[in-house]
């Protein structure tokens, strides 16, 4: 068989015993449950997403790849989830922005943890966080595979393989689900996909009870082989009898791209929650103060080392007092940052509203003054125009009236010089004849 796709990462059951995350002291259920908590993340978000399942199953091989060169404690599963799912849309050509990923991750982790579900507002810093985390893991993993993401999924195979095995209609489906619950596991890092799409039609055979052929092999045609076909179908009734996976914290960096408000607010606001711890004692140092009085009076003690008991009380309260008065202030400073910033940000976006409306005044204003000065100025035209209309009429009728006195002016010279000319024709006409009567009369 002919391989053109670049398709070389996968390990031995060696290197996945020696794992990272196992040299970082977690075991080895921990890191099971890890894996498959972070691909249902990346099929959850998928269908939230309304991706096709070539994506979702891109981005749990790049999860599972990742993680085979990374450790769990150094990395967190969440950010590196929707990291998975962000650089697998763009693998597969249907990409999402980075606002919808982390808008669908930070919904699935409030259902979750049970948690009201807010908006995400991207002018936040919240929000900033979280993106500039997602791109910077998204690297992370371009540069752990060496920008090699070529990923050849089972999927394809299955339909051919059934197709020649000719087996029925039903089994199709089967087929594809074992190998959409493979993801979850080792397998695309430990074997082919022809192997795994051979494990999985195997295991769809047996359950729906379809006899294959094996004399020949039939997975022989289908470059496979039968050890690796057992251990497909064995690590998937394994996966079948694990509970539902849970999330663990292992990260030694902490929660830094969790999506739930707890520790968001509790890295935000210290302060505010030892606030109600200092007040209540301060009020309650009068009681506590009659309360040792009480006692010491009964217990037979004597008047001095009442009052000095007494005084030193006072002096502790009045100093919880102070203290109290000094934090309460940054606290409310700081509890009053978030609703005046957003009556500023109100506030400045009804002046910015009012502002658009009156420059949009202002320009229908000058729209209209200067449609009043076209039609005043058409109206100067029109008048100019007709001035100009009667002026070139007048001109015409100079010019009809000269020509006409021209014509009546050559008529005269015409008939003048047709008077003379005949005068002289009559005048060289008597001449000659005067001439030839002299001339016969000489002869």
């Amino acid at each position: 068989m002919i391989y053109t796709a670049i398709d070389t990462f996968y390990l031995t059951d060696e290197q996945l015993k020696n794992s990272p995350s196992r040299k970082d002291g977690i075991d080895e259920t921990t890191e099971t449950t890890l894996r498959i908590y972070g691909c249902d993340l990346i099929q959850e978000a998928g269908i939230l997403l309304k991706l096709p399942q070539a994506v979702m199953a891109t981005g749990q091989v790049l999860f599972h790849r990742f993680y085979c060169k990374k450790s769990f404690a150094r990395f967190n599963v969440k950010k590196v989830a929707s990291s998975c799912v962000w650089l697998a849309s763009k693998l597969e050509e249907n990409p999402r922005k980075a606002r919808q990923v982390i808008i669908v991750f930070h919904r699935m982790e409030c259902r979750r943890e049970n948690l009201p579900i807010e908006f995400l507002d991207p002018s936040l810093k919240k929000y900033a966080d979280l993106k500039t985390e997602l791109s910077r893991t998204e690297r992370h993993i371009l540069k752990e595979m060496g920008f090699i993401c070529h990923v050849e999924h089972p999927h394809k195979f299955i339909s051919n393989y059934l197709a020649t095995l000719g087996t029925p209609p039903e089994l199709r489906q089967e087929a594809w689900n074992l190998a959409n619950d493979s993801l979850r596991t080792t397998l695309c890092v430990r074997f082919k996909s022809e192997v795994v799409a051979c494990g999985v039609v195997y295991a769809a055979a047996r359950r729906f009870q379809v006899p294959l052929p094996e004399n020949p092999p039939w997975w022989k045609a289908f470059d496979g082989e039968k050890s690796g076909i057992d251990e497909v179908c064995r690590v998937l009734a394994h996966l079948y009898t694990l509970p539902k996976a849970q999330y663990i914290p292992v990260c030694k960096d902490g929660e830094s791209f969790t999506f739930s408000n707890k520790s968001w607010d509790s890295q935000s606001l210290p302060v505010a929650k030892e606030v109600p711890q200092s007040s209540p004692t301060a009020n309650d140092d009068p009681s506590i103060v009659k309360a040792t009085s009480g006692t010491n009076l009964e217990s037979g003690v004597s008047k001095d080392e009442m009052l000095k008991l007494a005084l030193n009380k006072l002096k502790e309260s009045k100093k919880s007092d102070d203290e109290s008065k000094s934090l309460m202030p940054e606290a409310t400073t700081r509890e009053e940052l978030v609703p005046r910033s957003k009556s500023d940000r109100r506030a400045d976006i009804g002046e910015r509203n009012k502002e658009r409306e009156r420059d949009r005044d202002r320009e229908r204003e000058r729209e209209r003054d200067r449609t009043k000065s076209r039609d005043r100025d058409r109206g100067r035209d029109s008048d100019r125009e007709r001035e100009r209309d009667d002026a070139d009429r007048e001109k015409i009728k100079d010019r009809a009236h000269r020509s006409k006195d021209r014509g009546k002016e050559l008529g005269v010279h015409l008939e003048k010089s047709r008077h003379h000319s005949s005068r002289d024709r009559e005048y060289h006409s008597s001449s000659y004849s005067s001439r030839d009567k002299d001339r016969h009369r000489h002869h």
